[in-house]
């Protein structure tokens, strides 16, 4: 199994987007896979049409130890695709953890039980460095970062990189960065190219090859409360998150 966090402090760069539409379109490509909603927005469950109202398996009760893994996963909407879904009461989770015996491995523990049951295992962290992002980086084989084609765009990107080695020498040797991904490109616009050649400057070959544009479609799907494959297959948005399931599942299976 393959666990990659889907990160970056900064909010609004198009983690929900990926989280969602990158674990469907692996699906599509029948990998078998779980996407786990770790910010308490709640945005990746509500992206798949799922209400926490009234819900009593979600990832908070998982991390508290309040229901059973069985309880917390459920179906989604795409044939392969199984999801943990986020609950608001999350906000006060980084408080709980800090009382539990090693703190930071809380959720690696959780997943031990599930590496048998897929391939790819997402994990959408909340925008700051806090415990739950660090659970999942602990307990995650590979990190995408969300990047928004946009004025300061790298900036911040140093911190998470720091806990990245941070993390590398107190937590978890095995993590890496798979991968840069640059969100809402518009080519219209000379900074989104100027964003681009910025980002391969620094980064060179750690940037995903796919692009993800700017998208009607991509924006529209989260009030349908389905992924763009279910929206709209053949939207740019649907096809750019399929060439990047491929890309992933060509770099982990390699």
């Amino acid at each position: 199994v393959m666990v990659i966090s889907i990160a970056n402090q900064k909010g609004g760069v198009g983690k929900t987007t990926t989280a969602v539409n990158l674990s469907a379109s692996v699906s599509v490509l029948e990998r078998r896979s779980l996407v786990i909603d770790l910010d308490p927005q709640c945005n990746t469950t509500s992206g798949f049409g799922i209400s926490y109202n009234g819900l009593h398996g979600h990832v908070y009760n998982l991390l508290a130890g309040k229901c059973s893994l069985q309880e917390a996963v459920r179906q989604s909407k795409v044939p392969y695709l199984d999801i943990i879904p986020s609950h608001p009461d999350l906000v006060g989770a980084e408080i709980e953890l800090l009382d539990m015996e090693d703190r930071e491995l809380v959720l690696k523990r959780i997943l031990g039980d599930l590496v048998h049951r897929y391939e790819f295992i997402f994990i959408d962290c909340p925008p700051s460095l806090g415990l739950l992002t660090i659970n999942a980086l602990a307990a995650s084989d590979a990190l995408v970062v969300p990047l928004q084609c946009e004025y300061f765009a790298l900036e911040g990107l140093a911190l998470l990189l720091k806990s990245i080695n941070v993390i590398n020498r107190r937590l978890n040797p095995g993590l890496h960065l798979l991968g840069i991904l640059l969100t809402m490109f518009d080519k219209r616009n000379n900074l989104s190219f100027r964003v681009w050649e910025e980002v391969h400057k620094v980064f060179n070959n750690n940037v995903f090859k796919t692009v993800i544009p700017r998208n009607v479609k991509l924006s529209e799907a989260p009030s349908y409360g389905k992924p763009v494959v279910l929206y709209d297959i053949t939207s740019r948005g649907a096809e750019s998150y399929l060439e990047l399931a491929a890309e992933i599942i060509e770099k982990t299976e390699a």
